[in-house]
């Protein structure tokens, strides 16, 4: 409701403005074709998101000199430090990169989007960039025509880079232009007073446009056109620093606990930044007029020195948070705690894990994991057993042997609650991937883990089956009919507690032949079991009627332990498609599990 109110707001303000200048719709149209430039870029590059960008990324975060590096390069390239920051955000919600690689990377990325301030007040103030903007225009436009993803992601990059130029030639035409009819710097505020106004009018400029580089964009024209003073667009710059950490901090509280922990990181980083700069304003000018003689700015060249005062106070940031991001990080994890999510609500499906293929599977797989422990403690509960018990290393034999009574579970309940609900929002989040269009590894991994999901889910509608058996038998007084039920119990049990420990090994160690094991293992307790109830009829010690209602049980626990299976190998799966084709490889078949199966001695 808030944000209705204030795009409403917002959207009266600039039709007012329209009305009451020409000039100042010239500028509004230059900001709206940056920004539209730089949702252009942002397009294009995820373009290229498929797996480059991932590898890269998780490959330069073991070392804190690494992000920063990262950082600076990639925000540098695709100029948009929100970008940068979200993607990063949702790398560490989804537990792919560590808390303190996120932290190194946002430093670098804030390093990184100075860039802008100096290409845009050393080149795109400078030239006729609109001359440059219209072929930029027109081969984005040819290549976006094209089919091949990657040609339309080149497409949409010639495209960002034609209407960032195009923006900036609109703005300084219409600061120009503006200039003559009004002059803003008459209202220039002198002293500390004047500081912290025009900071808090960069931030509030920067989360209204969200992004840091559209604001230097205006902060840079209006200088030039002599429409502020060059105190005030210090301010201005120190102002979009804080913004840009409030526009990621927004898209971080969407994020789970990771992402949050990262998006308050950002904004202690970007307060410490503000606050030094702010304090040290006067010795940081001198500092900039200082460094310029040396690398040789003009005196009076203001466009650039605002560039290298926004580098310099950037990097100041850096160095004095660098030493301690390890205490950050172990400060966050301490001190930023949240109220963990009831066990039916998703716990890591959220808006900014789409940003990338690669954090939208993660969040998927880490999702069905959830929804697996869900079902594992309902079907642990169905047995009468204890999650924590199957857990340990207590026998489970003699706990099944021991048991007194079956307890009282409403199955249904459960399912709506724990299991249906949350394999509805995995649909959804599913059929939002596909809707972002995937290259086809990662689509395949989708499809596994969807059918994952499935399969989770018929393990549970399999054991609501079972329970109401396990209630009337499973304590029986006469042993004939309880042990085919503690032969059930037991067999499931134990398969549920194989897989927990096969789930809690380095993944790197897993391999297809441990949980072929198991299949092969469930196999063969099928034909042992159905062996013995056929020997129990021919015995005459168990009624036929009975022992056809045991056999349609054993074949619920045959599918339930099918499906639990299944649903492990998917999450345990390899994320690399040559990992992929080597587990292939070593899988054993059905005819190869049929053929181990048959050699297997049948019981007497």
């Amino acid at each position: 409701m808030i944000r209705h109110i204030t795009l409403a707001l917002l959207l009266i303000a600039l039709g007012y403005g329209f009305w009451l200048s020409a000039n100042f719709k010239e500028i509004a149209a230059g900001v709206a074709l940056f920004l539209f430039g730089m949702l252009s870029l942002e397009q294009g590059f995820k373009s290229f998101t498929g797996g480059t960008l991932e590898r890269i990324l998780r490959g330069s975060t073991n070392r804190l000199w690494k992000s920063i590096g990262f950082g600076v390069i990639s925000t540098t390239l695709m100029q948009s430090s929100t970008l940068v920051s979200l993607i990063t955000i949702s790398f560490v919600s989804a537990e792919m990169i560590s808390l303190a690689g996120g932290i190194g990377i946002i430093m670098g990325a804030n390093l990184g989007t100075t860039t802008g301030a100096w290409l845009i007040a050393g080149l795109g103030l400078r030239v006729d960039i609109a001359s440059y903007a219209m072929p930029a225009l027109v081969f984005g436009v040819v290549l976006l025509l094209q089919r091949g993803k990657v040609t339309k992601g080149l497409g949409y990059l010639a495209l960002g880079v034609g209407f960032l130029f195009l923006g900036i030639a609109y703005m300084k035409s219409g600061f120009d232009a503006f200039q003559t009819a009004f002059d803003l710097s008459a209202y220039a505020i002198p002293g500390i007073g004047g500081v912290l106004v025009y900071t808090a009018i960069g931030m509030a400029i920067t989360i209204i446009m969200q992004s840091s580089h559209a604001t230097l964009l205006v902060i840079i024209t209006a200088l030039s056109a002599g429409q502020i003073t060059y105190e005030n667009a210090l301010a201005l710059a120190i102002g979009a620093n804080l913004g840009s950490a409030v526009t990621s901090a927004l898209g971080g509280m969407s994020a789970n606990l990771g992402g949050k922990r990262l998006a308050i990181a950002h904004v202690v980083f970007n307060l410490l930044t503000a606050t030094v700069a702010i304090v040290l304003i006067q010795q940081m000018s001198w500092a900039v007029d200082h460094l310029s003689a040396q690398i040789g700015i003009a005196e009076d060249d203001v466009l650039l020195k605002l560039a290298l005062f926004h580098t310099l106070f950037n990097l100041l940031g850096v160095l004095l948070l660098a030493p301690f991001t390890r205490p950050l990080e172990r400060f966050l994890v301490r001190a930023v705690r949240f109220e963990p999510k009831p066990m039916e609500q998703p716990r890591y499906l959220y808006p900014g894990a789409l940003e990338t293929p690669a954090t939208a599977i993660n969040a998927l797989r880490k999702e069905v994991g959830h929804l697996y422990d869900n079902a594992y403690e309902l079907i642990a509960m169905g047995l009468s057993l204890r999650p924590a018990l199957i857990d340990s290393d207590q026998s489970l034999s003699e706990a099944v042997k021991m048991t007194r009574r079956i307890i009282p579970l409403d199955v249904d309940d459960v399912y709506e609650r724990k299991i249906k609900s949350l394999h509805s929002e995995i649909i959804d989040f599913i059929s939002e991937i596909q809707g972002r269009g995937l290259e086809e590894p990662a689509a395949r991994q989708l499809y596994t883990l969807q059918q994952a999901s499935r399969d989770i889910v018929e393990a549970v509608k399999g054991m609501k089956h079972l329970h109401k058996n396990l209630s009337r038998h499973g304590v029986s007084p006469n042993p004939v009919v309880r042990e085919p039920y503690d032969a059930i119990r037991l067999t499931i049990a134990r398969l549920l507690r194989e897989i927990q420990q096969i789930r809690s090994q380095d993944p790197e160690t897993v391999t297809s032949l441990s949980l072929d094991s198991l299949k092969l293992s469930s196999e063969t307790s099928s034909q042992k079991f159905i062996s013995e109830l056929n020997r129990l009829v021919r015995a005459r010690r168990l009624p036929a009627r009975i022992a056809t209602s045991m056999m349609n049980d054993e074949s619920y626990t045959f599918e339930i332990g099918q499906n639990l299976i299944e649903a492990a190998q998917a999450l345990l799966e390899p994320s690399s498609p040559r990992d992929q084709a080597i587990e292939s490889k070593l899988a054993l078949d059905e005819d190869d599990l049929q053929r181990l199966v048959d050699s297997t001695p049948e019981p007497n």
